[in-house]
């Protein structure tokens, strides 16, 4: 079997997957997985960030500790790598694929600026179809909302398809505290739900753990084998065991990919199906919604609809798309639209376009950093490249860590489908920061001493002079200390033989 191009662990690719399936050769892009189970060195998975109150998240001790793992990162970054790479597939088999992105991020824009006027209409369109609608101003509010109405229906259980919002709310967390039992239908989302971990990624939420990870979580929660890692077993004896309390539910949650406002109907993309059994199996329905989430009219969804699963997973289709507008015979269903804190990020200058993410997971797909350290470390609902922009409009202080966790390549911006502008809002975010006083003392004083160094160039020259003869010459307990951070976890380069400048000046020096 030859190695695939573009692959970044070959050694992790499966010599014979039986279960593949091939059409001309070669092995269908969206079929079964073709990684192997990993048993040459067993692991423990690594767990993610440590959360202290208000106290920054640090991103970077739990990124030490996933990367010490290697059978996980290794894994980690493949599967994203490869869900990169299936994208751009996709996007290079769409000429107008530029144009849609541009479309997109048009129409996004357009309903940020005229928010409250959609909502309305959304609003009273919903009202029509015979929706039940609310309005959470935060979370907390959310939560009592859909409290109050699963209290007033008698409702002990309660199924849910995937839902980043309902995850920022800590909805599981308050209904446990109410006594109502709250079920994951989505795969991934159960899988963390037995493993008391949040989801580590917007679209994949255990993409980080491996299947002998998924192996002892389920031995643990619902009796399975726990030497038996086999992935069709495991999906298999998860849904023997859930698919009885999903019968029994008083009632269905649903997120919600796409609103229209004009309509009053909205949209859940899942590839398991679990939005529609969430919302048909009870009679009651409630979709959380976050105010975002609004697009003009339905003709607007077909561009969405195009981009989100090629961006996302790189597959042309989600495999359920399914269109809500009222709530089916004898059943009841209600929407509460939630602000949470986004109607001032819309207020924000630099950072209200952050606003238009349909959460893809594009960015987390390419970021290196996100790959390499799991989502788990960032500490926070939202990871990687979009979670470094947003987290801080939550809380600049818990967050103040998390915009540094990037290298500013720009590819999150490229592979964004609606253009936000990612990698100059997370070095937007730095500034403010520091501005702000959020950042430890000691990096304050490193930057102003970089600043410092770096307006003058004579200096700059020389120091750069003498960091190469240090490097050359001195002992390695020196260098390798715990002021280096870099070198902590990598070796630091060589130095060049010739810096640019003196390369100019001995090449370049004389022209005019």
């Amino acid at each position: 079997m030859s190695t695939p191009p573009g692959m970044l662990h070959p050694e992790l690719l499966a010599d014979d997957e039986a279960n593949s399936i091939h059409r001309d050769g070669r092995r269908l892009d969206h079929a079964e997985a073709a990684s192997k189970p990993l048993r040459s060195r067993p692991e423990a998975q690594p767990r993610g960030a440590k959360v202290h109150g208000n106290r920054p998240i640090d991103q970077a001790e739990a990124a030490v500790r996933f990367i010490a793992a290697p059978e996980h990162e290794k894994m980690h970054d493949e599967r994203l790598w490869d869900l990169r790479q299936k994208r751009d597939r996709e996007m290079h088999g769409i000429a107008e694929w530029e144009e849609l992105r541009t479309l997109a991020s048009a129409i996004k824009e357009h309903t940020l600026t005229h928010l409250d006027q959609y909502l309305e209409q959304f609003e009273a369109n919903a009202k029509s179809n015979g929706i039940n609608v609310h309005w959470a101003r935060d979370a907390a509010e959310h939560n009592q909302i859909v409290h109050g109405i699963i209290t007033d229906h008698g409702a002990k259980s309660l199924i849910k398809s995937k839902s980043m919002l309902t995850e920022e709310c800590g909805f599981r967390h308050y209904m446990a505290s109410v006594g109502i039992e709250v079920i994951e239908t989505d795969l991934g989302e159960r899988i963390q739900q037995l493993d008391n971990e949040d989801p580590s990624h917007v679209v994949v939420p255990a993409v980080h753990k491996l299947r002998t990870d998924v192996a002892e979580v389920f031995a643990k929660t619902i009796g399975t084998d726990p030497a038996n890692s086999d992935v069709h077993y495991l999906a298999e004896a998860q849904r023997e065991a859930t698919r009885p309390l999903i019968l029994a539910a008083d009632a269905g949650m649903t997120g919600c990919n796409f609103a229209v406002a004009e309509t009053g109907s909205f949209v859940v993309c899942t590839n398991e199906g679990n939005a529609d059994l969430s919302a048909n199996v009870p009679k009651l329905h409630i979709a959380s919604i976050g105010i975002e989430k609004i697009i003009p009219r339905f003709e607007h969804l077909a561009v969405f609809v195009r981009l989100l699963s090629r961006s996302a997973l790189g597959s042309p289709v989600t495999q359920y798309t399914s269109h809500f507008r009222g709530p089916r015979a004898g059943g009841e269903m209600h929407i509460v639209l939630v602000d949470n804190g986004r109607s001032e990020r819309l207020g924000m200058a630099e950072f209200w376009t952050s606003l238009k993410c349909i959460r893809c997971g594009a960015c987390m797909n390419t970021c290196p950093v996100y790959r390499r350290s799991g989502g788990l470390s960032y500490g926070a609902t939202y990871s990687g490249p979009i979670g470094l922009i947003i987290d801080p409009t939550f809380n600049q202080r818990k967050y103040s860590n998390l915009p540094f966790a990037s290298t500013l390549n720009g590819s999150c911006s490229n592979v964004c489908p609606v253009k936000i502008n990612i990698h100059e809002q997370i070095y937007a975010w730095r500034r403010v920061l520091v501005e702000r006083h959020e950042t430890p003392l000691a990096k304050r004083v490193e930057m102003k001493a970089a600043g410092e160094l770096l307006s003058r160039p004579a200096a700059y020259r020389a120091a750069i002079a003498a960091a190469d003869v240090a490097l050359a010459h001195l002992p390695r307990f020196v260098i390798y200390n715990g002021l280096n951070a870099w070198g902590r976890h990598r070796e630091v380069p060589h130095a060049p033989k010739q810096t640019f400048h003196s390369w100019y000046q001995a090449n370049r020096g004389g022209e005019k």
